[in-house]
């Protein structure tokens, strides 16, 4: 309207006027491009408080709900005085928390000669059993943008969140190797013969672990920083339920393996997080802590993730059609994948059940046989003069 007025034949003051005019909804624009980008903003926090959908057969409550789906062993019967993994790594000069509280704060720790041949040794002997299923080893960026945490169903800021924001930027540090791998293939469309696309990531973790105090989370069992191996998988939605019995299946062939007891549960619908369908926790005995404590989850979050990241893949079929048109004309539509994730090894917690299960009288510490190739042979953690 002011535009048109301008093409003619104006009194100065009507145009000046007019430019004024034309000035003040330029200012106005800006102001409701903010206030725009200010309710854009507030409604993505909003609509990110919305969880996924649960499984029907989701027992419903809060944690203590959850119901046990498998046992695994029984606890190992010590004929002395067991110790926890705080007094064992003392006396094996296996960890120093204390150096490490003066150089970095509480919750972090130095880990120091045979506990670093054992996480490096826990580590390779994962990643090597879970390639063997068919998984793509991956290292990951440790560092991702706040949003790609958002979109997989964190929260990186509010009072209670467990995510390290890097200030002055959009970065934040990764809680899980799921954030990254699941970044990989954001804004994609798969072709339905690439999948599934199974990966196993390592990388290590940053958790702010607030609010966490007290003597159950001590010692290693709840830190700042940590090593974990991830396993992953992108597949058709039809898919989903089997592959989640195949992360169960692989988590407990791998903490069978090591001798552990444990049992898989059933996560009831108060505990299962925002992106998760379904989710199953493994807790292992920890004698030395005296209780369960969770090494590992598997979680199904259908399309919860791949929605806010863009991931699809575009089914092999063409749809039937009566026009000449090829190709493109009839292609079928393209759809959101699933998204699953499981823990194969959190390093820190299998440290304290390793340590905590092999203990002997004389306080050395049994390695289990099949990580002692992938710890140079050493069978026995001994006490060392240094």
């Amino acid at each position: 309207m002011v535009a048109n007025k301008m093409k003619g034949k104006l009194e100065p003051s009507e145009r000046q006027k007019l430019i004024e005019e034309g000035k003040n909804l330029k200012e106005g624009l800006v102001s409701l491009e903010e206030n725009l980008l200010k309710l854009t903003d507030q409604l993505q926090q909003e609509a990110q408080c919305i969880p996924n959908i649960t499984h029907p057969d989701v027992p419903i409550g809060g944690e203590d709900c959850s119901i046990i789906r498998k046992t695994v062993g029984s606890p190992r019967e010590f004929g002395f005085s067991v110790k926890d993994h705080l007094e064992l790594g003392k006396q094996l000069n296996l960890f120093d928390f204390d150096a490490a509280a003066e150089v970095s704060g509480s919750k972090f720790y130095y880990l120091k000669n045979a506990a670093v041949t054992l996480e490096m040794g826990l580590i390779s002997w994962t990643l090597s059993e879970v390639m063997k299923r068919g998984f793509t080893p991956v290292i990951t960026p440790e560092i991702v943008r706040s949003s790609v945490v958002e979109k997989c169903g964190f929260q990186p800021r509010g009072e209670n969140t467990q995510v390290y924001s890097i200030e002055g930027s959009d970065q934040c540090l990764i809680g899980t190797a799921e954030i990254p791998v699941g970044g990989i293939h954001m804004d994609s469309i798969l072709a339905e013969s690439s999948l599934p696309l199974k990966y196993v990531a390592y990388s290590h973790c940053f958790r702010t672990e607030a609010g966490a105090a007290g003597a159950a989370t001590r010692g290693l069992y709840r830190v700042h920083q940590f090593s974990k191996v991830e396993m992953f998988i992108l597949c058709r939605p039809e898919d989903s339920e089997s592959y989640l019995e195949e992360l169960i299946s692989i988590e407990e062939d791998l903490f069978t393996s090591l001798g552990l007891h444990f049992k898989t549960l059933d996560m009831a619908s108060g505990d299962l997080g925002a992106p998760a369908y379904r989710k199953f926790d493994v807790e292992a005995w920890m004698p030395g802590l005296g209780r369960y404590g969770e090494i590992s989850s598997a979680s199904n979050c259908t399309d919860y993730q791949s929605r806010r990241l863009g991931i699809r893949y575009r089914p092999q079929e063409l749809i039937p059609t009566t026009s000449k048109k090829k190709n493109k004309g009839n292609l079928a539509p393209t759809q959101f994948v699933h998204t699953l994730n499981a823990t194969a090894c959190a390093v820190p917690r299998m440290i304290v059940c390793l340590l905590e299960n092999y203990q002997q009288e004389d306080g050395s510490v049994i390695i289990p046989e099949p990580l002692r190739p992938f710890m140079g042979g050493l069978e026995i953690i001994a006490p060392t003069s240094t």
